[in-house]
């Protein structure tokens, strides 16, 4: 029997965070589908001070440092050693922090390291100097001296073939937990009738400004955005500039699936404008809705969606795009983006691909759905 350790995320339960529900979702197939061994998967006590033993029949280890920020480093440095030495055979590291840590675990520890890279983080706008170089040595750490390196994406798989000359295992993120959920009121003033809907981190690299400049002026089809709006200076100034304006409701974060699914549920249209980080929870979510999605041009959500979305590039050949958007292609497009999501976007495929490549074997069928 296998003792795997997860490593790299907030912890469980999930509450946030793309890492978070897939650790959370692994736990939950090993459970259902009786996997043989044993999962460890490690927290920050910052976020759960009650420090709960398990979790889904999963153990839980805490490391007493906040996991996101320039902690995150020393965070999953604390991590990979404690996980080395209590004996992980298997360590399932996602995402790049720690990973100067690797080269020295090698030449103590005998645990097969598979790590999940995330996107290519270094180049999101946000990181500049000294903090984009050390993000870009994490990654060349982290493909050099793990076992297996899987990319969520074609497109990073692409890249990291390209930069360093090695394949990747591709696997992405399950979003149909999204579609799943019960759906509960929202509380705030009531939405439009019929209205876009799009969902990010206010960040410069997922074209916040160019959405917000192309919906500016519809009056036939407002947009509602949800963000962490007051969370900085550039998502203040956005909210400044544009938060008066009648065709756009700009929503503070939404955390509960309920009340989420409800907004889905009753989107016209999906606008995505993430630029980086492969393939994005958000846009693979928002696919099980059967609601037509407009991607930001790159290739990246052009993996994602298998070239079947409709793209943009700037606010007028997004506003072009909503303005020639027939009911006709609206379906088909979200027809499309639907089938898509229930071929390659579930957890029971997600976790299928995970504990294949992670060498365990359940009891359960561990057939995909579909297969």
């Amino acid at each position: 029997m296998k003792n795997v350790a997860i490593l790299g995320t907030v912890g469980l339960p999930a509450s946030y965070g793309g890492f978070e529900t897939l650790a959370e979702n692994l736990v939950r197939y090993h459970q259902e589908h009786d996997i043989d061994g044993e999962i460890v998967v490690y927290c920050s006590a910052k976020t759960f001070p009650e420090r709960a033993p398990s979790y889904l029949g999963a153990s839980l280890r805490y490391v007493n440092l906040d996991a996101n920020g320039a902690s995150s480093v020393p965070y999953d440095i604390l991590s990979l050693i404690s996980a080395a030495l209590r004996g992980a055979e298997v360590i399932l590291l996602l995402g790049v922090s720690g990973a100067i840590a690797l080269p020295f675990l090698r030449l103590f520890s005998r645990a097969r390291i598979v790590t999940n890279i995330d996107g290519v983080e270094w180049k999101r706008e946000k990181w500049k100097g000294f903090a984009r170089w050390w993000l870009r040595k994490s990654e060349y750490w982290a493909v050099r001296y793990s076992h297996e390196v899987i990319a969520d994406n074609a497109g990073i798989a692409r890249h990291v073939a390209e930069c360093y000359g090695r394949s990747c295992e591709v696997i992405a993120y399950g979003g149909d937990h999204a579609v799943q959920a019960t759906g509960q009121a929202f509380e705030g003033e009531p939405l439009p009738p019929r209205y876009a809907l799009a969902l990010c981190r206010i960040e410069p690299e997922n074209n916040v400004a160019t959405i917000l400049e192309a919906f500016a002026e519809n009056r036939e089809l407002p947009l509602v955005f949800i963000g962490n709006w007051k969370n900085s200076d550039y998502g203040l100034a956005l909210l400044a500039r544009f938060g008066a304006n009648s065709g756009l409701r700009l929503l503070d974060p939404i955390y509960d699936a309920g009340v989420l699914r409800t907004i889905r549920s009753g989107a016209a249209l999906y606008v995505h404008g993430h630029s980086a980080g492969g393939t994005n929870p958000s846009l693979v979510e928002m696919m099980h809705f059967r609601v037509p999605v407009l991607a930001f041009d790159c290739s990246f959500n052009r993996c994602t969606t298998d070239v079947r979305a409709i793209y943009f590039t700037d606010a007028a050949s997004l506003r072009a795009a909503v303005a020639a958007l027939s009911p006709e292609r609206a379906e088909k497009v979200a027809a499309e983006m639907q089938r898509i999501a229930q071929e390659r976007y579930t957890w029971d495929a997600i976790g299928h691909a995970y504990f294949k490549l992670l060498g365990l074997r359940g009891t359960v069928s561990l057939q995909p759905q579909g297969a």
